[in-house]
């Protein structure tokens, strides 16, 4: 194994020691592991929290700041944060508006993320969370009951930031997650595994000349493996898999994301975009906004993903509106 790290026992905070010195704008409780806005709203709104384990990034600390989400909790890596954690991200941002918890669909998240919104309530914050589970590869997976959480978290995360940075209440925040969730589907596609710190080793075995087809950002077994094929094949493949999930026809917009799992060259994700365009112009699907590059990852698996959303004028309004993150920032 070569990483660039002191000890695998020391990842995460080393990180998130480097990543509140290169973003000061942004307050880091390396105590407790929550990433917090640095600057307050002036009035009273919802708050986004999210979060999720480490080695996903820039997801989801890399997504804190006005417009999308007011605090993250990285737990370690490829592992839950605990409900402590989310508990303190919730405290330290709550306003009075309620807090809204966006949950990727994995067992952990899922679990500690409920016991950190009880607890929550206990203390008098009212929460409401949304589910993402866009992963259209497979119904059941090593970590989850149903599908698993994946790219569609940040278009949700986006959404919801916008809008609740308009005063929007909690319910239509919520809504408007859900809805996000219900529009997005994804599928992804791994070249080699990813190898976590403390393991040394890759995740799983994969020859050469084999991909996993639906693998999950864990390294979670897809649909099969097979002989690795061109790129034009492949993203025929993975949007025709979506497509036949999904309610798009002709005439239809989407937000479209290709993502880099951590060790795929950026040359190779425009190669893939140029595809899934290709794919989806022969269908008259029209591709609205897009983003090209490493956004949810798998440590350094190589291989992408696509996560298509179904717009429609008020989403792409939300998906317009400024954000200022320290991985996504536009006005």
């Amino acid at each position: 194994m070569k990483k660039l790290i002191n000890t695998p026992d020391t990842v995460l905070a080393d990180a998130l020691a480097g990543f509140a010195a290169a973003h000061p704008e942004l307050t880091v409780d390396l105590d407790n592991r929550v990433i917090v806005r640095g600057s307050r709203p002036a009035a009273p709104k919802v708050a986004v929290v999210s979060g999720g384990g480490s080695g996903h990034e820039p997801l989801h600390g890399g997504f804190v700041g006005p417009g999308m989400l007011d605090a993250a909790c990285p737990g370690e890596v490829f592992t839950s944060p605990v409900p402590d954690q989310v508990l303190a991200a919730a405290r330290a941002v709550d306003s009075g508006a309620g807090v809204l918890l966006v949950v990727k669909n994995y067992t952990g998240d899922v679990m500690n993320f409920g016991l950190a919104a009880e607890l929550a309530a206990e203390e008098g914050i009212e929460v409401r969370t949304v589910l993402v589970d866009d992963d259209v590869a497979v119904e059941d997976s090593t970590w989850t009951a149903g599908r698993r959480g994946t790219g569609a978290t940040v278009v949700v995360e986006k959404a919801v930031g916008a809008l609740a940075g308009r005063g929007a209440g909690l319910a239509e925040v919520a809504a408007l997650g859900e809805r996000v969730n219900a529009a997005s589907r994804s599928f992804a596609i791994a070249l080699t595994a990813a190898t976590v710190p403390a393991a040394g080793k890759p995740g799983f075995d994969l020859p050469e000349d084999e991909i996993e087809v639906g693998v999950g950002i864990h390294g979670e077994p897809g649909r099969r493996r097979e002989a690795l094929r061109p790129a034009r094949e492949l993203v025929a493949e993975v949007v025709d898999t979506i497509l036949a999930d999904h309610d798009l026809a002709a005439g239809d917009e989407v937000i479209a994301l290709v993502n880099g799992l951590g060790g795929t060259p950026l040359l190779e994700l425009y190669v893939v975009y140029g595809e899934v365009h290709a794919r989806l112009a022969e269908r008259g699907i029209r591709i609205a906004r897009n983003l090209v590059g490493n956004y949810v990852t798998s440590l350094d698996m190589a291989g992408f993903s696509l996560t298509l959303t179904k717009a429609d004028p008020d989403l792409l309004d939300l998906w317009d509106a400024p954000v200022t993150t320290a991985a996504l920032t536009w006005s």
